[in-house]
C-alpha cells in the first residue's frame, strides 16, 4: 500500500492579488507534491483562499462591492495566478463554501458546550490587516508586532477560547516531537516568546462587523477569521464535527503544512489547541518558510516595490519563475527577490548550465552521428567520476525534498549539470571527431551525456515540469521513474531531434532590467489605493518623538550618477565644516548639474547604509505630489549650510 501525504499551503488571504512572495508558497508546495508523487505517494494537495473578516469588509465597501462580490474576483484572481504558474492542487477551498461554513458553526458550538470557549469582552489594541488583538505589552513601539503597522484600541463583546488550559499539553507535544516545526528556530520562538510566558485566552468571536461566518447561537457574533481559518485544512478533507467525517479526511489527515513564517503562530499554538480541544490528531509537521524581500524589506504595495508572478511568467516563462523563486529561498532564512537577480539567476544556471550542457550535446550528437547513437562505444576511466555522480545523486537530492530542503536538492542536480559540463571540456569531442578511429570514443561520450541529461531532469521535472518533458522528447525519450536513477545506460537507442528549441536564451542583464523597470512603472502608476493605504498608516507623535529626528541645511558641492542605476545620485553634500556622501532616488527628476550649488534640506542622523555599494550618511526631503512629480526642500532665506531646523 502507498504511503500517503496530505500537503497544505496556507490559505492566501482573498484581499488583493497575490505577490510573487506568496506565490511561492504554492510554487514550493506543489513542487514537493509533483516529488512525492514521483516518489510514488498518495498525495492530497490543498489550497483556497481566506475570505472573510474586517478587513475584506472596508475592501469590498472601499470598491463599491458586496464582500462576496469582491472575494469572488480575488479569489479568481489567485486561482489563476496559481494556475499560471503550474500549481498541481487536489483541492482549491474557499472559506466561503457552504460546507466548510456549515462546519465551522458546528465547531464553534462544541467547543462552547465543553467550556473551552466563554463569553466576555474585550479591550485592547487591534491590527486591521492581521486581524489582530494585542495587549499594550505585546506592542513594538506602540504598533503590532506583526506587521507593524498601526494599531487602533477596540472594546466589544466577544467569545474566548481557554488557550492556557491547553498550554502545558502543548509544550509537552514539542518535546515528544522535535521535528513538529521547522526551522527549529521557529519553535524555539513559539516556546520562549509565547509559551514560556504564558498564552493569554485567545478572542474568537467579532462583533464589531458583520463579514464573517455567523455564531449560529448568537447572531450579533460572526466566527473569528483565524478559528475560522484554520479549520479548512479538516474541513476540506470533509471533516464532520458530528463524527460523520469523509472518506479523504479518514484517508489523508494529519498533514503537512507548509506555511510563511509570519503565521508561524497560529499554526503552532492555535491551531495545534484547537485540534487538542476535539480530539484530532495534530499535524505532522509544520514548516515555516522565510520572506522573498526586496530591496531590503518585505514586498508591500504601499511601498511600490512589489513583483507579481504573472508578470515575471510574461517576460521570463512559467518554468524559469518556478525555478527562480525556490532556488532564491534558504530553507531557514529570508530570499531576495528583484528583476536583476533573477536575470542573473536564469543566465547563469538555466542558460549557461543547463541550456548550454544541452544544445551543446544535441549539435555535437547530430553533427558527428546524423543525430542517432548507440550504447556501445568505448569506455574510459575518466568516465567513472561522471556516472558515479549520476547514479548516486538521486540519494541526496531525495533526502533533501523530505526534508523541505528544495533549493538544496536543485543544486544537487546543477551540480550533475555542471559536471556534465566539465565532461565535454575534459574528452574533447570535436578532437575526437577529427580521428576516424575515435568514433566508438566519441559515441560514447556523447551517449554518457545525455544519460546525465536524463537522470538530472528526471530529478528536475517536480520543479520544471513543462521544460524536463520538453527536454526528454528532443533526446527522444521520456522523463524516467524515480526508481530508475540509479541506472546508467538505460537507453540502447538515442534519437535526437534534428531542430532542437532553445530552452533558455541568455538575456542582456542591463538592457532586460530596464525594460522591465519601464514597463512596470507604465503598468503600475501610484493609485488612489496606495496614496489611501499611505494616508491610513499615518499616525500620530509626540514632540519628543519628533525631537529625536535631527534636521539641517545642505549644500550640495558636488553630484554624479550612480553607475548601473537608472534612479540614484550621488550627492556631496556640506553641512558647516562637514562634508558627507548621500545617496538619493531622485535620479529620474533631477540631473546631477542642476543639483550642484543648491541648498537643501537633510536628515542627518539616521543610520549609514549602503545603496549600490556606496555608504550613505543621510537623507534628501522630498515632496511628491500625487502625480509622483518630486521637488526637494530649500529654505525660504539664504541660511548658512549647517543651519539647524527646529
Amino acid at each position: 500500500m502507498k504511503e500517503k501525504i496530505y500537503l497544505t499551503t496556507a490559505i492566501a488571504y482573498a484581499s488583493s492579488k497575490p505577490h510573487i512572495g506568496n506565490t511561492y508558497e504554492a510554487i514550493l508546495t506543489d513542487t514537493l507534491a509533483r516529488f512525492f508523487k514521483a516518489s510514488d505517494y498518495d498525495v492530497y494537495f490543498q489550497t483556497g483562499t481566506d475570505e472573510h473578516g474586517q478587513k475584506i469588509e472596508e475592501k469590498a465597501k472601499n470598491a463599491n462591492k458586496n464582500p462576496q462580490q469582491f472575494v469572488d474576483d480575488v479569489a479568481g484572481e489567485i486561482k489563476r495566478i496559481w494556475d499560471l504558474v503550474g500549481v498541481s492542487y487536489d483541492n482549491f477551498i474557499r472559506t466561503t463554501d457552504p460546507y466548510h461554513k456549515a462546519q465551522v458553526q458546528k465547531i464553534f458550538k462544541i467547543l462552547y458546550e465543553q467550556g473551552d470557549i466563554y463569553k466576555g469582552s474585550y479591550e485592547g489594541w487591534y491590527c486591521t490587516p492581521c486581524e489582530s488583538f494585542w495587549t499594550e505589552s505585546q506592542l513594538v513601539n506602540g504598533k503590532c508586532p506583526d506587521c507593524g503597522r498601526p494599531v487602533t484600541k477596540a472594546k466589544e463583546e466577544a467569545y474566548f477560547f481557554k488557550m492556557s488550559k491547553y498550554a502545558d499539553k502543548l509544550l509537552k507535544y514539542y518535546e515528544d516531537h522535535p521535528d513538529f516545526i521547522q526551522p527549529i528556530s521557529r519553535k524555539n520562538e513559539m516556546v520562549n516568546n509565547f509559551l514560556k510566558p504564558g498564552l493569554q485566552d485567545l478572542c474568537v468571536s467579532r462583533s464589531s462587523f458583520k463579514w464573517g461566518i455567523p455564531v449560529d447561537f448568537d447572531s450579533r457574533h460572526v466566527v473569528y477569521v483565524w478559528l475560522d481559518a484554520l479549520t479548512n485544512y479538516i474541513t476540506g478533507l470533509g471533516y464532520d464535527a458530528n463524527g460523520n467525517n469523509g472518506e479523504k479526511y479518514n484517508k489523508y489527515w494529519p498533514a503537512y503544512h507548509i506555511i510563511g513564517k509570519d503565521i508561524i503562530r497560529f499554526h503552532t499554538i492555535y491551531w495545534p489547541i484547537f485540534l487538542m480541544a476535539l480530539g484530532i490528531e495534530l499535524p505532522k509537521k509544520v514548516y515555516g518558510h522565510g520572506w522573498l524581500l526586496q530591496d531590503g524589506g518585505k514586498m508591500s504595495k504601499s511601498k511600490g516595490n512589489v513583483i507579481y508572478a504573472d508578470d515575471a511568467v510574461e517576460f521570463f516563462g512559467k518554468d524559469a519563475v518556478r525555478y527562480f523563486v525556490l532556488t532564491a529561498m534558504p530553507f531557514d532564512n529570508d530570499g531576495l527577490v528583484s528583476w536583476k537577480l533573477m536575470i542573473e539567476k536564469i543566465n547563469s544556471d538555466l542558460a549557461n548550465v543547463f541550456g548550454n550542457l544541452v544544445s551543446r550535446t544535441i549539435a555535437m550528437i547530430n553533427k558527428y552521428f546524423g543525430g542517432t547513437i548507440n550504447n556501445d562505444g568505448e569506455s574510459e576511466e575518466i568516465d567513472s567520476e561522471l556516472i558515479n555522480l549520476a547514479t548516486s545523486t538521486f540519494t541526496k537530492y531525495s533526502a533533501y525534498m523530505k526534508d523541505f530542503k528544495v533549493a538544496d536538492a536543485i543544486e544537487e542536480i546543477f551540480t550533475l549539470f555542471r559536471r556534465a559540463n566539465k565532461y565535454i571540456d575534459e574528452t574533447m569531442p570535436w578532437a575526437l571527431a577529427k580521428d576516424i578511429e575515435k568514433q566508438g570514443r566519441l559515441s560514447k561520450v556523447l551517449y554518457n551525456l545525455v544519460e546525465s541529461i536524463l537522470i538530472g531532469i528526471s530529478m528536475l521535472a517536480p520543479i520544471m515540469p513543462e521544460t524536463c518533458n520538453k527536454t526528454a522528447k528532443m533526446f527522444g525519450a521520456e522523463v524516467r521513474n524515480f526508481n530508475e536513477l540509479n541506472v546508467f545506460g538505460k537507453l540502447e537507442n538515442i534519437n535526437v531531434t534534428s531542430a532542437p528549441e532553445i530552452l533558455f536564451a541568455r538575456i542582456d542583464e542591463e538592457k532586460e532590467t530596464l525594460r522591465i523597470e519601464k514597463a512596470m512603472e507604465e503598468k503600475y502608476a501610484v493609485k488612489e489605493e496606495k496614496i489611501e493605504e499611505e494616508k491610513q498608516e499615518v499616525e500620530q507623535i509626540s514632540i519628543d518623538e519628533f525631537a529625536k529626528v535631527q534636521l539641517k541645511i545642505g549644500l550640495v558641492v558636488a553630484c554624479e550618477k550612480v553607475e548601473k542605476s537608472k534612479k540614484l545620485l550621488k550627492l556631496t553634500v556640506k553641512l558647516g565644516e562637514e562634508i558627507r556622501t548621500v545617496v538619493s532616488g531622485i535620479a529620474l527628476h533631477y540631473t546631477p548639474e542642476e543639483l550642484i550649488g543648491k541648498k537643501l534640506t537633510m536628515v542627518t542622523n539616521l543610520k549609514p547604509a549602503k545603496l549600490c555599494g556606496i555608504l550613505s550618511e543621510g537623507m534628501i526631503l522630498c515632496a511628491e505630489d500625487e502625480n509622483g512629480k518630486i521637488a526637494f526642500l530649500s529654505p525660504e532665506k539664504d541660511m548658512p549650510d549647517g543651519s539647524l531646523i527646529r
